[in-house]
């Protein structure tokens, strides 16, 4: 990427408080926060009057390449779902299928005001690719599954550090990679025990799905005689580094162990509403000081990857489940997707608040719009108005990859040609 010093000139600057100014990007970094930055230090100038100046959302549980299926099994349980629909055509997936999925998910984040993702799924070093192409920052896992076979086991762990030593590190340090182990149902306890000492070995991330339905709480239970996260930490699985989504189905004495173990939750409220999984306690878990950020999940089961629009759904959510409108409010739930989400990847001093010497990943929101009209509370209408078709302009590690709503690194016409063309080609062979 050519450096260059890049002046935002004139947004209403969504940080630890709210206020008109200037924003000065040299490089990858933010360089100055000031009303008084000179047009003469900038290569370039982006006009924000009437914008809001948002730090680059974070999601923090995806499957990109799940574009694909979009559309594919609505409105069913979600073991007829993965069981009937999702694994018979996974069962077909390859590299460039996944490529052109996970591209399409990388327009459609650019488009939406995220910047950084956290995704588990399969041929990650094709996923890394798309990621690289489209100028996103992501953690990248191999979705490991081998339900107790010892072979498939020791494939799972061969793929997974291939991707490390490929991926992990790679364009220019904003493509990171983690341990996928699927989840406790699918994953055997001698493969959850050696992602925990091979995480430590390379110094990444784990990333899990833990708790989502009451099938997987009860067949844990059977299983092992004790509740997922009961289990999982009775195995010296948990620690700061794991990232878990869903955590749907949860026990007192679980939020308990999650904050003593400082697990990272993502919370996919649009997944779990559309699969029937259950509504998980954030309101309980963010009370007891658990970290807690939003994802999409993917877009098989969402259907899209609007973090502006999940956030209002979660925080609504929260308030109906509760019976409490005072709950889930909308600054904390914009916190879940930026600060809190950047401190559930260990990213928090990187990325996720507009502060000086944080990466430059940012987020031009259009409020002269008639649904954000009148300008009067800029976080209640990013939570309770606006989507992501208000992004305007987006940048990621100082670079401007979508400027008045038009893609400047990918060729969106492009894009959406090779992934309808790939989803009609894999869904024809399942």
């Amino acid at each position: 990427m050519e450096s260059k010093n890049i002046l935002i000139k004139d947004a209403v600057i969504i940080s630890n408080e709210i206020k008109k100014g200037s924003l000065l990007i040299q490089d990858d970094k933010i360089g100055e926060i000031s009303d008084k930055i000179a047009i003469t230090d900038a290569d370039e100038v982006i006009n924000a009057e009437g914008k809001v100046l948002i730090p680059g959302l974070v999601n923090t549980h995806t499957h990109l390449s799940m574009t694909l299926m979009r559309g594919l099994a609505d409105d069913i349980p979600l073991d007829r779902w993965l069981n009937n629909h999702i694994w018979p055509v996974e069962a077909e997936l390859n590299g460039e299928y996944c490529y052109a999925g996970a591209l399409l998910a990388c327009a459609e984040m650019i488009k939406s005001g995220t910047t950084c993702f956290n995704d588990m799924y399969f041929f990650m070093d094709h996923v890394a690719r798309a990621a690289d192409e489209a100028g996103l920052r992501g953690i990248l896992s191999h979705g490991m599954i081998d339900f107790g076979n010892e072979d498939k086991r020791n494939q799972e762990f061969k793929e997974s550090i291939r991707i490390i030593k490929k991926c992990h590190n790679t364009g220019e340090g904003r493509i990171k990679v983690a341990f996928g182990p699927h989840s406790p149902y699918t994953c055997s306890q001698k493969l959850l025990e050696k992602v925990k000492i091979e995480s430590a070995k390379y110094g990444v991330g784990i990333h899990i799905h833990v708790s989502e339905t009451q099938k997987e709480v009860s067949d844990v239970l059977k299983a092992h005689g004790k509740r997922p996260f009961e289990y999982l930490d009775d195995i010296g699985f948990l620690g700061s580094e794991v990232s878990a989504a869903h955590a749907v189905w949860l026990s007192d004495s679980e939020i308990e162990i999650i904050k003593q173990r400082d697990v990272k939750i993502s919370h996919n409220p649009s997944s779990n509403m559309k699969l029937s999984s259950g509504v998980s306690p954030v309101t309980e878990l963010l009370r007891k000081g658990v970290c807690v950020s939003m994802g999409t999940d993917g877009s098989a089961s969402n259907n899209n990857m609007d973090l502006l629009e999940e956030i209002k759904i979660g925080a609504l959510l929260q308030k109906v489940t509760t019976m409490d409108p005072t709950v889930l409010t909308a600054e904390k739930v914009f916190k879940m997707v930026t600060i809190g989400g950047a401190e559930s990847l260990g990213l928090e001093k990187q990325i996720g608040s507009i502060e000086v010497d944080k990466k430059a990943d940012l987020a031009l929101v259009d409020m002269r719009t008639p649904q954000l009209t009148p300008f009067r509370n800029p976080i209640s209408h990013l939570v309770y108005s606006a989507n992501g078709g208000n992004v305007d302009t987006v940048i990621c590690n100082g670079e401007i990859l979508m400027e008045n709503r038009n893609l400047l690194r990918l060729d969106e016409a492009m894009v959406l040609e090779i992934a309808e063309n790939a989803s009609e080609e894999l869904l024809s062979k399942s």
